[in-house]
């Protein structure tokens, strides 16, 4: 039987009981979702719906949203006053009609579909078109197959609270472009769609452009920018100038594909100025910039600035690499395989990554519980909410710990948070002896007053390069940095995480005047993915 007899047959009833008014529209409801509590009723069915009800319940759902009847397209899911509220948006607030959906070949209970419509708006429509999947479950009281309602079922970009809206749009276009003047789309810079859309919502009233009509998906959340889907007419896109280099940016974007669930940041440590961020994750969530993880070993290069600040010992001063380390009844090893050395200096101790050798120190005077986070906040800038990149970022947690999360801290784990603009913005600090806080476009776009940190002696800063030199040419580091000429330099972190199985793969690392990091969930050791998504981002910049 076609879809037309079929939605003809609910339309007949439709037309039928609602002329009995409200009595009728109660009915209509009961119908549907199989009610009514008549002595006759059916037993409600259970277990998942067959292939027959998957087909017909699938069928007259997209009949009904074809015809813009979101009332009884709605009754066909199981949360009937949400879908009635998004369907009729889709007409009403969209301008979307001639909806034309095209079913796919069902796996099971899940129905793939295309969707080709129109989308008119003061005299002007273009065509739109996008594809979905629906799933259809058995109603937990009523029994019948429905669709289980998601707001991706109208529109796979839409989640919960998200709407669909043509209008003019809230701010101008913008045309960003890099440092060389090249423009910077998210259709070749994938990784860049959701910080350009922060930009654009941010900055698109100051770049000089004039606003044009667009179908948007509006969010609830208040800071974030609506998601266009479809220009109508096109407005005067205004001219961003941002620090990202279209080069480097590339390579970034090449990097994270290497590996899943992975983010880069490239920072130029002579000023702070952003040279890519990218993101491979399928949530599509900036952890480059906002992620707030333990960075693992990679958290040594402050760990070891404060214990050269504080006179505790130097680059080539003793840091005992024992086999295992205890603080306040935690024991703490090393790596797997990895020789002790009691007489080990710090740069050997760093350079191989021996987590033993820092712990033995965290409790020489004159540190306290808060040094670490006093050396973090001071000297890197991190910790202070502070940071103005020109986008949404988090700006690195070490909170003062006691107990043993302050030993736990000093390798990275603990309470420590961060993120790879954290860590390259650490090793910019570091390699310089100069904090500048990372930034995307200019502070006096809009008076924006960065971040100060009063950074590193250049004695420290000093010792901590050519600790980290030694990394990349004789430790942890080597092999992902093989091959690079140039002043180089890195630092190798793996972090455990609670829930995985493996550890999260962190690197950070330098080559003239770039500085990089990278994070790889469940990635392992440092070396192993963050550290080739770094030397590819170098190999590049620097």
């Amino acid at each position: 039987m076609g879809r037309g007899v079929k939605v003809a047959v609910i339309g007949g009833v439709f037309a039928v009981m609602v002329g009995g008014a409200g009595y009728g529209a109660y009915n209509v409801v009961s119908a549907l979702d199989g009610g009514g509590g008549s002595s006759g009723a059916s037993e409600a069915k259970s277990g998942p719906p067959g292939e027959d009800e998957v087909a017909e319940t699938s069928e007259k759902f997209f009949t009904a949203w074809e015809k813009g009847d979101a009332t009884t397209a709605a009754a066909y899911t199981n949360n009937a006053s949400v879908a009635g509220a998004l369907l009729t948006s889709y007409g009403e607030d969209a301008h979307i009609g001639g909806v034309e959906i095209t079913p796919g070949k069902a796996a099971g209970t899940s129905v793939p579909f295309s969707v080709k419509a129109k989308v008119s708006y003061e005299g002007t429509t273009k065509p739109l078109s996008y594809k979905s999947t629906l799933t259809v479950v058995r109603g937990e009281t009523s029994g019948r197959a429905l669709v289980d309602w998601e707001p991706s079922v109208v529109h796979p970009d839409l989640k919960d609270g998200d709407t669909l809206v043509t209008a003019e749009s809230a701010t101008p276009q913008i045309q960003a472009v890099g440092r060389d003047g090249a423009v910077l789309t998210k259709e070749k810079y994938p990784s860049l769609g959701p910080v350009l859309a922060t930009l654009r919502e941010r900055y698109g009233s100051k770049a000089g452009g004039t606003p044009g009509v667009e179908l948007a998906v509006r969010h609830t959340a208040a800071d974030a920018p609506d998601t266009p889907l479809l220009t109508l007419t096109e407005g005067e896109p205004g001219k961003l100038e941002t620090t990202l280099s279209a080069s480097v940016q590339a390579a970034a974007e090449k990097a994270v594909k290497r590996y899943g669930e992975s983010s880069v940041v490239a920072v130029k440590p002579s000023t702070g100025e952003v040279l890519a961020v990218a993101n491979n994750r399928k949530d599509g969530f900036n952890a480059a910039f906002q992620g707030r993880v333990a960075p693992g070993s990679t958290m040594k290069i402050i760990t070891a600035a404060m214990l050269i600040d504080n006179g505790v010992t130097s680059m080539n001063g003793p840091a005992p690499c024992p086999d295992t380390a205890t603080w306040q009844s935690q024991t703490f090893k090393n790596l797997t395989n990895m020789k002790p050395n009691e007489s080990a200096t710090l740069a050997n101790t760093f350079m191989r990554s021996c987590n033993t050798g820092f712990i033995k120190l965290v409790d020489e005077k004159p540190l306290t519980d808060s040094s670490l986070t006093e050396e973090a906040q001071s000297r890197f800038g991190l910790g202070q909410d502070n940071w103005q990149t020109g986008i949404v970022s988090f700006d690195g947690s070490v909170p003062a710990s006691g107990g043993p999360d302050r030993a736990a801290n000093a390798i990275g784990q603990g309470q420590v948070q961060m993120n790879p603009l954290n860590m390259a913005s650490v090793t910019a600090t570091a390699i310089t002896g100069e904090f500048h806080q990372p930034y995307l476009v200019p502070f006096d776009l809009d008076d924006r007053e960065p971040a100060t940190a009063k950074g590193l002696p250049q004695g420290t800063a000093s010792q901590l390069k050519q600790m980290m030199k030694l990394t990349a040419t004789q430790g942890t580091a080597v092999t992902a940095m093989s091959g690079l000429g140039g002043d180089i330099g890195a630092k190798t972190g793996s972090a455990e995480v609670d829930g995985q199985t493996v550890s999260n793969s962190w690197f950070t690392g330098f080559r003239n005047d770039v500085a990089a990091a990278a994070m790889t969930e469940e990635g392992g050791h440092g070396g192993d993915a963050a550290g080739p998504i770094v030397a590819d981002v170098l190999r590049v910049g620097g």
